[in-house]
Formats: C-alpha cells, structure tokens, sequence
C-alpha cells in the first residue's frame, strides 16, 4: 500500500485591508447572533420547564445549575468577543490611509470604507 500524495494547493487570496476589517467585524456580529439563539433556546427550555410543573426539588436545583453553566459560558464567550472587537477596531488607527479603492468598479459609486476613512483623502 502507497502513501497519500497530498496536492501542492497554494490558493491566492487577495483581500485589501478594508475587507479584512469588515470580515472580521462581520465575524463577531455573527458569533453574537449565535450567542443570542443560544440564549433564546436557554428561555425557552425554561419555560417548558416551568410548564411541567415539577415535584421535586431536585428537578429545579439541576435546571437551575443547568442554566447557570450556560449562562457562564455565554458571559466567556462575550468577554472573548470583546477582546477580538477590541483588536480589530485597534486595526484602524485615525489617519491610516486604506489600501482599497473605494473608486473601483466592483463596488457602487457611493462605497467607502466605513473603517480607514478613505473617503477623508
């Protein structure tokens, strides 16, 4: 039996420093919008819950736990997405003039980087 022959894969990627910044930015509104259903999904379990009217205490004790961790873990996600929108918004420091052109055809005429302040220029 041979070994895999792994393909020579080199992909180019050009993406100008503008686009970058909107990606990242894009990232975190996303994760945000997870954490968000994470939580609805979070109430909503509760309330079913609530609904089946359990005896025991036991039964709330483990809910409330249950909740509890999530909740943690939810509250160490935000501090990270922080941290990550704090980095990316460091990225644009004032006066940096972007590498894109907000003239270029691929765009419409009124697109300007909302992040390098090109349009300033």
């Amino acid at each position: 039996m041979s070994l895999p022959n792994i393909p020579n894969i080199t992909p180019i990627i050009s993406l100008s420093r503008c686009k970058t910044i909107d990606l990242l930015l894009a990232s975190v509104a996303l994760e945000e919008i997870g954490l968000s259903h994470i939580l609805n999904a979070e109430g909503e379990k509760l309330q079913s819950f609530l609904k089946t009217c359990p005896d025991s205490l036991d039964d709330f004790l483990q809910m409330n736990d249950s909740v509890n961790k999530t909740l943690r873990t939810i509250v160490k996600s935000q501090m990270l997405l922080n941290m990550k929108l704090d980095e990316v918004s460091s990225l644009n420091e004032d006066g940096y003039r972007c590498d894109c052109d907000c003239n270029s055809n691929e765009e419409s005429e009124d697109y300007h980087c909302h992040h390098c302040r090109c349009k300033d220029f």
